[in-house]
């Protein structure tokens, strides 16, 4: 077991510098990277042509990564939007590395782009564990999936940036609590703004591009409790500071009792 803990917080330690090293080449260049977590069927895919198609509405260049199992069929829809977008197969793996991210950019990425939409494979477990160098992380829940979620992946939810709220026009239909979610989400992540969208009339589409270009030009982030930070771990498990490295993945966390 401990070898099994060593083994997994070496390839987590790998991959916080590779997405530091990709964070600084990116940020250098004018581009903020915009990771996108959720559970499959939440909308995440819709919103995102949505995000994307008012993009090139208004001008402000951007593109996609889209991560799935299998097919490319998320990178055929993105593309209609008219933004730059390339689909991402991870052949069975559960969520996105920063290797990955990095070699699907090397001679592709358009020079001119301002904010780059990465949409993690459909999963809300994995891969709230993998920093992709990005500047912002959205963590989006459709109201058909309950209002306890929140509490059920603290994890993901704790080291959001932004949550979005989707498929609102199915709230009063499927009898979801808005006030009790809100109520979960501020437990693990005390402060966080909450998007209500709804991709089918294209509500939060706007909302969420403008949170990623304030991302771009630096402005003040909220500070989730399970951000990543840089740390290590000793063999034994224990955490301390380790100067000149960085091991960034967000740890478990301890949801407060009711």
């Amino acid at each position: 077991m401990c070898r099994s803990v060593d083994v997994k917080q070496a390839v987590l330690a790998k991959n916080d510098d590779l997405a530091a090293a990709l964070r600084a080449d990116l940020a250098g260049r004018g581009v903020a990277v915009v990771n996108l977590l959720s559970s499959p069927g939440s909308g995440k895919t819709e919103l995102l042509g949505r995000v994307l198609a008012h993009a090139v509405a208004t001008g402000v260049p951007v593109a996609a990564l889209t991560a799935d199992l299998a097919t490319e069929n998320d990178a055929r829809r993105l593309a209609r939007s008219g933004a730059p977008v390339r689909q991402v197969l991870t052949d069975g793996l559960c969520h996105l590395e920063a290797r990955q991210v990095r070699g699907h950019l090397e001679d592709w990425l358009p020079a001119d782009t301002e904010v780059l939409f990465v949409e993690n494979v459909g999963n809300l477990v994995c891969p709230a564990s993998y920093d992709l160098g990005e500047t912002l992380r959205i963590v989006l829940m459709a109201v058909t999936e309950g209002e306890d979620k929140p509490l059920k992946y603290p994890t993901a939810f704790g080291s959001a940036h932004l949550v979005v709220l989707t498929k609102t026009d199915l709230a009063a239909p499927a009898g979801f609590d808005e006030d009790a979610f809100t109520a979960n989400v501020r437990r693990v992540n005390p402060g966080v703004e909450i998007v209500r969208s709804c991709a089918r009339t294209g509500d939060g589409a706007a909302a969420v591009l403008d949170r990623a270009l304030a991302a771009r030009d630096g402005a003040p982030q909220h500070h989730p409790p399970l951000a990543p930070r840089p740390h290590s771990h000793d063999l034994d498990g224990a955490h301390g500071d380790a100067p000149g490295h960085t091991h960034n993945h967000p740890h478990p966390a301890s949801v407060p009792a009711s």
